[in-house]
C-alpha cells in the first residue's frame, strides 16, 4: 500500500521542508508519494481565495485542509508541518486503520509556555492546539467531505483546527510519538519519537541551536546536503 503525504511549504523554511521530505523518504518501506503544499499553486488553480490572516504562522495554516479534496475525497492522506523530521517507518502509521474514523492525531494537552512563535510572532493559545500539525485523513470519508473549496476558503481557524466539521467520536488517536512535541513530551514520554516536532523552533534557525534533538536534524540535514538531492516538489 503506497501512501499520500502532504507536507507544508513555506519559502521561509525550505530546509526544513527538504529534511522532513528526506527524512521520511529514507526511512519508508513502503512507496510513499509526497506532495508539497505550495500556497502560489493553490492560488493559481484558484482553490485558495482566503485573505492574508495576521495570525497564520505559516503559509499552510488552511491550506492543510484542502488536503482531502487534493485527493478527490477518495483513500487515506496524511498531512505533516514541514517542522518535522522523521525517525521512524511511516507503513508503520497506515496499520490497523478503522474506516469510522474521519481522522487521526495525536491528541495532545498542550499549553505553549512561550509568548512568541520560532519567526517572532505571537504565540495562540486555544483547544485542541498541535491536533491539526499531523493529520492522517480519511478523505472518502462523510465527515471529512464537509472540508470543501468554499468551508476551507471561509471557515474560521477554530472550526478548522478543532476539527468542528467532524463528530468527537470521528476522531481516531494515533501514538504521541507520531508529534513528538519538542520541549514538551518529554516531561512524560521517555520513548524514542517516531518523528519530532519542533513547534517551537527548529536548528535551520540560529537562536534555535539547543533543542531537544537538534544532532539529529543537522546529521540529517549534513547527510541530504552531501548526497545532493534535489527534490522538485
Amino acid at each position: 500500500m503506497s501512501i499520500n503525504f502532504f507536507i507544508g511549504y513555506d519559502p521561509k523554511e525550505d530546509i526544513a521542508y527538504r529534511i522532513c521530505k528526506y527524512s521520511l523518504l529514507k526511512r519508508a518501506s513502503t512507496t510513499v508519494k509526497v506532495f508539497s503544499l505550495k500556497l502560489d499553486e493553490l492560488i493559481a488553480k484558484k482553490l485558495y481565495t482566503r485573505t492574508v490572516d495576521p495570525l497564520a504562522s505559516t503559509q499552510f495554516t488552511y491550506s492543510r485542509f484542502l488536503v482531502p479534496k487534493l485527493m478527490n475525497y477518495t483513500g487515506w492522506a496524511v498531512f505533516c508541518d514541514c517542522d518535522f523530521i522523521f525517525l521512524d517507518d511511516v507503513n508503520n502509521l497506515i496499520k490497523n486503520l478503522d474506516d469510522s474514523k474521519a481522522v487521526y492525531c495525536v491528541q495532545h494537552d498542550y499549553t505553549p509556555k512561550e509568548k512568541h512563535k520560532m519567526d517572532g510572532q505571537k504565540q495562540t493559545i486555544y483547544p485542541r492546539k498541535n491536533w491539526s500539525s499531523f493529520i492522517l485523513f480519511n478523505c472518502s470519508h462523510p465527515s471529512t467531505k464537509n472540508l470543501t473549496v468554499e468551508t476551507v476558503n471561509s471557515e474560521n481557524g477554530a472550526y478548522l483546527h478543532q476539527f468542528k466539521w467532524c463528530k468527537n467520536e470521528e476522531i481516531g488517536k494515533l501514538d504521541e510519538r507520531w508529534n513528538w512535541l519538542e520541549g514538551w513530551t518529554s516531561n512524560h514520554n521517555h520513548n524514542k519519537p517516531f518523528a519530532v516536532h519542533y513547534t517551537r523552533g527548529g536548528p535551520w534557525f540560529s537562536e534555535w541551536q539547543d533543542v531537544e534533538y537538534a544532532k539529529e536534524w543537522i546529521n540529517e540535514r549534513d547527510e541530504y546536503l552531501s548526497k545532493k538531492f534535489n527534490f522538485q516538489n
